[in-house]
């Protein structure tokens, strides 16, 4: 079922976070973001070692004092995942931690203070090749705009944007990304939108302050999806008031759902009825638990009756159909074998595990074989 995704991306420049490329084509990178005590190094380097092995590609780090520079410094070197340092109001904390390895510089240029204090961590980040973020948010505004606007707009956030890139731009510096973001889902949207035709650097997405697990995920799956499909975006963070390998998950899952990135098992699912032969939520529940260390990409459908089970898993790399007396299954199309409902998330398991081993070891001769005719 694996095909590449129909959407034409927006051409924009590359920048490196670490060795993560952002924009210039590069895959649209997963990032979140700690919220433990940065002083705690112990729990810090903890939480980011976790949001790594969810899938993030890029991590941020709250920096808001010179102590948390230097606890800073230290889980830089405890970890192996790129870091973005969060900095607002004190400019002398993204000098520091410049110094200590930090991979980007995310700065509110409108509570960093003068343009000379901007001119100081520009300086710093062009001699060490560190890439800024520059992030505006509704709820952060320059108080100039504010009083212009009378409120946040999408024309507020694009003009707060665009005053700090042509800052930027008077100390010849263009190696960095832009974000404009809102807890309302059409604000955000056209800001992102009007700011795209604008700037040629890549652009980092988010709806902020999204809400908890549920109420967040759709709401930031309605604006980023809206984005994603009219090719704008290189890196996103889903902000939710939830465990930060929610924020990894949904991400991905929004890049899986249309075709931006393939990583681990992409399931479909039926959402089941009486035709079921087996109970078929309670299976999902728990395959998706168990397989959720696979970074293969893998399609797998779970489909619990005969009316749209054999089709489905037809198409997918695996597939099960539910059926009576037994489920049949699927191998890349073809009828495979038949399982009963007795222990069947293990037999699943084991045949998804089998089929990811199958394909990594083809991935890795396929790229053996590219490298020798290279």
């Amino acid at each position: 079922m694996q095909f590449e995704s129909p959407i034409k991306r927006r051409k924009t420049r590359q920048i490196m976070v670490g060795n993560v490329p952002v924009g210039g084509g590069a895959p649209i990178s997963v990032q979140s973001m700690t919220n433990t005590e940065t002083c705690d190094v112990e729990a810090t380097v903890a939480q980011i070692i976790r949001i790594q092995d969810a899938g993030a590609d890029i991590v941020r780090v709250s920096v808001p004092s010179m102590e948390a520079a230097e606890a800073f410094g230290k889980i830089r070197k405890l970890v192996d995942v790129p870091l973005v340092a969060d900095i607002h109001f004190d400019y002398r904390i993204a000098l520091r931690v410049a110094d200590l390895g930090v991979d980007c510089l995310r700065i509110n240029p409108g509570n960093i203070g003068r343009d000379k204090r901007v001119r100081a961590v520009v300086d710093k980040a062009r001699d060490l090749n560190i890439p800024i973020r520059i992030g505006v948010n509704a709820g952060s505004l320059e108080k100039d705009i504010q009083k212009k606007y009378g409120e946040p707009t999408p024309d507020a956030l694009v003009e707060s944007a665009l005053r700090h890139v042509e800052l930027l731009d008077k100390y010849d510096f263009q190696n960095f990304k832009v974000s404009v973001k809102a807890s309302d889902v059409f604000m955000a949207v056209a800001a992102y939108r009007k700011l795209s035709e604008q700037i040629e650097q890549p652009l980092h997405l988010g709806i902020t302050e999204a809400g908890g697990l549920r109420a967040g995920t759709v709401k930031s799956s309605v604006g980023l999806g809206m984005l994603l499909m009219d090719g704008i975006g290189d890196t996103l963070r889903v902000s939710l008031a939830a465990d930060q390998i929610e924020e990894v998950k949904v991400g991905w899952d929004m890049l899986k759902s249309l075709k931006l990135r393939n990583k681990g098992v992409n399931f479909i699912a039926c959402p089941s009825c009486s035709r079921q032969n087996f109970d078929v939520i309670s299976t999902m529940n728990e395959l998706e638990q168990r397989v959720e260390d696979i970074k293969v990409p893998l399609d797998v459908a779970v489909i619990g009756c005969v009316v749209n089970g054999p089709g489905e898993a037809k198409e997918a790399d695996l597939g099960l159909a539910g059926g009576s007396p037994s489920n049949l299954v699927y191998v890349d199309g073809k009828p495979s074998q038949k399982f009963t409902n007795e222990n069947l998330v293990d037999k699943l398991e084991s045949l998804i595990r089998s089929k990811a081993t199958e394909k990594q070891e083809q991935l890795e001769k396929d790229e053996a074989n590219i490298i020798l005719r290279v």
